[in-house]
């Protein structure tokens, strides 16, 4: 039988990188997949297809991740035409690096409201079914940076130190009704992201890499598959490190 076999998985921000190779895995372990991204546009239509040739249920729902309203909207939409949720995972994220001394306001609030508080809006939002179905298993995507912090990004480790925070309270929170909360920190993952980086930034990351090579997208996702799937069922409020044991 396969690992997620009859479940449904809401995933954000998955047309692309990391969150469409969650799809993807989840589909090939027989998980039905809703997911969302800003625009239904081609990259959304054509993951469609691919996720049903697996043979499960998959549909694309254009939305804000950062909108309160709209991600509740969403989720009643999902809602109608999946009959529960059983997986959610917090994907959606952007960078607009810069040294502090030159981060501006608009940078700082966006990053924020797309990392973060997305997190917030989606979990709030799936906790009521969750907590109907007594079971449920959120997983949130972190970085090693907000671990350990990383010049230039004040911001994007701000959000991703505040998931970690998030995820355990909600582990706290809600674990006596079934529901698992926990995080995935990446670190350096080959995607469309890291393929805009200077190639001396590029070498800079792996030298403290002591897999010295960098991740892809299914390395990360075949870690979000045994958090979603119950191989995991006694994890929860816990950070895995997906980085090559550059956070050792």
């Amino acid at each position: 039988m396969k690992l997620l076999e009859g479940k449904t998985a809401v995933i954000t921000g998955a047309s692309r990188g990391i969150g469409k190779a969650i799809a993807l895995v989840f589909a090939k372990q027989g998980c039905n997949v809703a997911f969302t991204d800003l625009f239904y546009d081609e990259s959304a239509i054509n993951l469609e297809k691919e996720l049903a040739s697996f043979g499960v249920k998959a549909k694309a729902y254009a939305s804000d991740a950062s909108s309160f309203s709209k991600s509740e909207e969403t989720i009643n939409e999902i809602l109608k035409d999946f009959p529960v949720i059983d997986i959610l995972v917090n994907n959606a994220g952007i960078t607009k690096d810069n040294l502090l001394l030159r981060m501006t306001e608009s940078d700082w609030d966006a990053v924020i409201n797309i990392n973060l508080k997305s997190v917030f809006n989606l979990t709030k939002a799936v906790q009521k079914t969750m907590l109907k179905q007594r079971s449920g298993s959120i997983i949130n995507m972190s970085s090693v940076v907000g671990v350990a912090g990383n010049a230039g990004q004040a911001n994007y480790s701000a959000s991703k130190a505040g998931i970690i925070g998030f995820t355990k309270s909600v582990a706290l929170e809600l674990g006596s009704r079934n529901i698992r909360c926990n995080a995935i920190a990446p670190g350096f993952i080959e995607t469309e992201m890291t393929h805009k980086l200077p190639e001396e930034a590029k070498q800079m990351w792996l030298k403290d890499i002591p897999s010295k090579r960098p991740g892809t997208p299914v390395e990360v996702a075949n870690a979000a598959l045994f958090l979603a799937s119950d191989l995991s069922e006694y994890v929860t409020g816990q950070v895995l490190n997906v980085c090559g044991g550059m956070n050792t």
